[in-house]
């Protein structure tokens, strides 16, 4: 018996062949330095998101839009190296964990320098 569902073991395939097309395949410089930081892909396997990071947070909703652009070429090279009846949609996000711990670390060292939590607790989540 597998150890964990089989959308969560080709979501982690996905996610690092997509990460290699990206690096090797895309030529565009317009870019930028993008991660791949993980794919959701459905029970079904008949789409995926994937998740990434942008160097430039600024750059990230255009970064994202040239990825979505881009999905048809990312999924025909997907195609090509994977042995599955179907290759999933892709749809490009961008990953909000990153800019989260960020926060939680900063509201960390704020406490831990005794300063004051500014605002509520309700925009933390």
């Amino acid at each position: 018996m597998q150890p964990y569902k089989r959308s969560v073991r080709v979501g982690d395939l996905i996610k690092e062949e997509v990460a290699d097309i990206i690096m090797n395949k895309v030529k565009h410089k317009s870019l930028g330095f993008i991660t791949v930081t993980g794919a959701n892909v459905s029970d079904d396997l008949r789409s995926a998101t994937i998740y990434v990071s942008v160097l430039k947070t600024e750059e990230g909703d255009r970064t994202v839009s040239k990825l979505n652009a881009l999905g048809p070429f990312i999924k025909g090279e997907l195609a090509k190296r994977l042995t599955m009846r179907f290759v999933p949609s892709l749809r490009f996000k961008i990953d909000e964990a990153i800019k989260y711990g960020m926060k939680i670390d900063k509201l960390f060292d704020d406490i831990k320098s005794g300063k004051a939590i500014q605002g509520d607790d309700e925009d933390l989540f």
